[in-house]
């Protein structure tokens, strides 16, 4: 707590104020348990931010792996903190009753740690590629990765949607890619590996063999399901024509009727105007 002294948290205000407006009663229970998760650890984390932090560094060379399950839980501040869990909230209600909870928990936990190890192995790569070492010091923190991850399970979900990243109609599907390089750009100091980390494991689930290894892990446990896309999905998320979001009005009350997209965008213009970690990633040099 005391590196959050002396300020007033307002994003996490904010975060709690807007769970509020949706209600928890709302929430699906694996993302309102993601939710109080990260929140908790904000007000009482486990230990200062750079012995929480994945690198190459301490990840692999100091075999300090208890930091892959660590570091996606922390933030940098409470305006990272309020951006990564808004958007968990979105895709927690998006995503938790199509896959259903305990699946969804599953998911949850083996991405945030896989994303770690794909992380230290993306920076690892351009440490030896552009011969810099500075790379495997590159220590970062926040959910983001895992929120690409799901964002890319969402597309895949719901194809054939048009998504507004900073003014421009992309196809849903490359969204997650235009996303990457327009926050990188406009906000250098966030973890372009991260983020890059969290959309290759996301494609490994969608396209790869990680679904099916999941599954192969979870054995004949019964309530380990992963359902094929219901017939009435759509109608229960979305109105035709032009698959509107339908989603609680208390939700489209304190989003201001905003896509996630253009709340995104939002987001990232408000969060150059943060100093703290500047982001989250930052050199860990010891």
């Amino acid at each position: 707590m005391q590196r959050r002294q002396g300020r007033v948290n307002a994003g996490l205000l904010l975060l709690l104020y807007q769970i509020s407006q949706v209600g928890v009663q709302n929430i699906p229970s694996v993302t309102l348990g993601v939710l109080a998760l990260n929140i908790f650890l904000f007000l009482n984390p486990v230990r200062p931010l750079p012995e929480v932090c994945i690198s190459v560094n301490e990840g692999f060379y100091r075999r300090n792996w208890q930091r892959l399950l660590l570091s996606p839980v922390h933030h940098a501040d409470d305006w990272h903190l309020y951006y990564n869990m808004i958007s968990m909230l979105w895709k927690g209600i998006m995503l938790e009753k199509k896959l259903k909870s305990i699946w969804f928990a599953y998911i949850i936990a083996v991405f945030s740690v896989l994303i770690g190890v794909v992380y230290m192995v993306l920076e690892f790569m351009l440490m030896e590629i552009l011969d810099d070492p500075s790379y495997e010091m590159n220590c970062a923190v926040g959910f983001s990765g895992v929120l690409f991850a799901l964002k890319v399970l969402n597309n895949h979900y719901n194809p054939g949607r048009v998504s507004s990243v900073l003014g421009l109609q992309i196809p849903s599907k490359y969204a997650c890619w235009v996303e990457l390089v327009a926050i990188h750009l406009i906000s250098p100091g966030t973890s372009f590996a991260g983020h890059l980390a969290g959309i290759l494991v996301g494609l490994m689930y969608t396209m790869g063999p990680l679904k099916k290894i999941m599954k192969a892990c979870a054995g004949g446990i019964s309530s380990f399901t992963d359902p094929a896309r219901p017939r009435d999905y759509y109608s229960e998320y979305y109105g035709y024509p032009g698959y509107q979001y339908r989603m609680p009005r208390s939700y489209y009350d304190y989003t201001g009727g905003l896509t996630e997209e253009e709340q995104l965008e939002r987001a990232v213009l408000n969060s150059l105007n943060e100093r703290d970690f500047g982001g989250a990633v930052y050199n860990n040099e010891q």
